[in-house]
């Protein structure tokens, strides 16, 4: 029996399982950083321990034996699928939630995992071997990490002469995200979509699936919206994919709670093993809403050591599901992660929102953009995707910029409302039309005026207008003057003397009055490269004196777990880098100067 559990991480993931916790009588412990030494998971821990790093394992250990606790639930990310942090639990004498460490060594590891698919007859992606010739590759292959997941150390290459420099990246990304540099090269499927099967095994020999997630809406190989059942499978398809899943899994002996990944070729119906996330997927809820089951008390009971309490007949499936991510990033802005203080955090009351995020909270460019995650359901799939776009109409964040607005727009157009109808590069070859700001200016045009025009005295407006009727009032707000609207209800909003910054349907607009200052700074030449997002400088490549051409790789910066090239604008000589490796960069900071060469 599990009386005290410590978490090790942080976030959404920390407080979605203390509330099973809780719910149980389970005393929890939460691990933070300084840098988190506040935060929103600590509080709802019954007791806090620091610790210099979450991949500190011999510390988490040590937060674990000083809080007194009996049980480690790793959430995702950080050392959840390390085999070896995994072994010193157990070692330790402490319940790990999760699957074996040799199961999380076979099956945490895309080529071993790869091995005991085809050994189960599972089929597999078609692929290369590292030293094989890439000249007789057939183009385009996906360069990938074997270890970890998240879209890390993800690259597709269409040509030869591009892989060298793909697997370096690829390299250098997987050996910061994961600690290993380990890469695949797999054939790459250009319609393809992504289908997962929930698992949940114990160490009784009994395994089970909760159903099938689709997760094919991602940008670079990142999940931003996710949904359960997947749709538009035909009967025969979803069984044999439910039935490959549970042989795997049972297989190697699978305990816990874990998740199969398929590719499905969109144009074959051919589908393909990619992986298995032996621990808990961010996307669960829309597992535990689809089978009625709340995951974490099952993987807490199979921790116990207890049987499933059910067998597939026993299983029955609801409502269909859905969620998305809130990311703190400008979608309509090539996805650049962003950074800043969330002044104003209102989530919506008619979801369920997995977060760790309130108002006057610091988002840093240190941890994983997430933010957090909006949750629905109906009795279908309409339903679920109508609520869904309601709930994204009732999320507004401020002080920084996140995707809330751009997932509104995805998840209420045509493209996703057709069952089954976007592939996992959909994301990447379309381009979502912003939303139009004319209708949130006319708003903060009236909040400006309600705000800053005297209700009283010999300056107080009353409409009067000789010879006419009473006048439009207006504004100008980004130099355009803009006739005042109401206020819908529910738009959230700060307004000053100079700025109006709100939040409609999702999407965060600032207008600023133009007379608001005499001093806009200079302004930066067209060879000017600068920070695309606050992060860290990863590589410097040129020195000042150097000639460049056109598109050369000046250096790269890196936030959030995702890496930029800044490249030349033109030909010509660089001038100035004040760019250092190792440097933290801000917004907007000047890193490379290029004079353009003369014709």
């Amino acid at each position: 029996m599990i009386t005290t559990l410590l978490m090790a991480n942080r976030g959404e993931i920390a407080r979605r399982v203390f509330r099973t916790c809780r719910d149980l009588g389970i005393r929890t412990v939460a691990i933070h950083t300084d840098l988190d030494a506040d935060a929103l998971h600590v509080r709802d821990a019954d007791v806090a321990v620091r610790v210099p790093s979450y991949l500190d394992a011999d510390a988490v250990l040590a937060a674990a034996k000083e809080a007194g606790a009996d049980a480690i639930h790793p959430g995702y990310g950080f050392l959840s699928e390390n085999a070896g942090f995994a072994a010193a639990v157990t070692d330790a004498g402490l319940a790990w939630v999760g699957p074996t460490p040799k199961v999380i060594e076979q099956m945490g590891r895309k080529d071993a995992a790869r091995d005991l698919a085809v050994a189960a007859g599972v089929p597999v992606v078609p692929s290369y071997a590292l030293d094989d010739d890439p000249a007789g590759f057939r183009y385009p292959v996906l360069v990938k990490a074997a270890a970890g997941g998240g879209g890390k150390g993800m690259r597709v290459v269409r040509a030869a002469a591009d892989l060298e420099g793909a697997i370096a990246a690829a390299k250098r990304e997987a050996a910061s995200a994961f600690g290993d540099d380990t890469i695949l090269i797999e054939k790459y499927v250009e319609r393809g979509r992504h289908i997962e099967v929930q698992v949940l095994g114990d160490s009784h020999g009994n395994v089970v699936h909760l159903g099938t997630r689709e997760c094919s809406v991602q940008r670079r190989h990142q999940k931003v919206i996710e949904e359960a059942p997947a749709p538009a499978l035909d009967d025969d398809l979803r069984a044999r994919i439910h039935d490959s899943a549970v042989a795997l899994s049972a297989s190697v002996g699978y305990e816990n709670a874990g998740t199969i990944e398929y590719l499905l070729d969109a144009s074959t119906g051919d589908f393909y093993f990619l992986e298995m996330n032996t621990r808990l997927q961010v996307e669960h809820p829309v597992s535990e809403l689809h089978a009625g089951i709340d995951l974490v008390q099952a993987q807490l009971a199979v921790a116990a050591g207890e049987p499933l309490p059910f067998d597939q007949s026993g299983l029955r499936f609801y409502d269909h599901a859905i969620e998305a991510r809130i990311y703190a990033e400008d979608a309509f802005g090539g996805f650049l992660p962003q950074a800043g203080t969330a002044s104003v955090v209102h989530w919506p009351a008619s979801a369920r929102v997995d977060h760790a995020l309130e108002s006057g909270q610091v988002v840093s460019t240190s941890y994983d953009p997430m933010l957090g995650k909006v949750i629905v359901s109906g009795r279908d799939r309409t339903a679920a995707r109508r609520a869904l776009v309601a709930a994204l109409d009732d999320t507004a964040i401020l002080g920084l910029t996140t995707n809330t607005g751009f997932l509104r727009a995805l998840a209420a157009g045509p493209e996703f409302a057709e069952p089954g109808g976007i592939d996992t590069a959909w994301l990447d070859r379309t381009e979502l039309t912003p939303p139009d700001p004319a209708p949130a200016r006319a708003i903060a045009a009236r909040l400006w005026l309600d705000a800053n025009t005297a209700t009283h005295g010999p300056f107080a407006g009353d409409g009067f207008r000789m010879g006419g009727p009473a006048a439009v009032p207006t504004v100008e707000l980004d130099e355009q003057a803009t006739p005042a609207a109401r206020v819908p209800d529910g738009v959230v909003a700060r307004v000053s003397a100079h700025e109006v910054e709100l939040v409609l349907q999702g999407q965060r607009h600032v207008f600023v009055r133009p007379d608001a200052s005499t001093d806009h700074g200079a302004a930066a030449g067209d060879g000017t490269v600068v920070a695309p997002m606050p992060g860290t400088v990863l590589d410097v490549r040129v020195t000042e004196g150097q000639q460049v051409a056109e598109g050369d790789v000046l250096g790269v910066v890196e936030a959030m777990k995702m890496e930029l090239a800044l490249k030349a604008p033109y030909a010509g000589v660089v001038t100035s880098v004040t760019a250092g490796t190792g440097q933290q960069v801000a917004l907007g900071a000047v890193l490379f100067v290029v004079e353009e060469a003369a014709e």
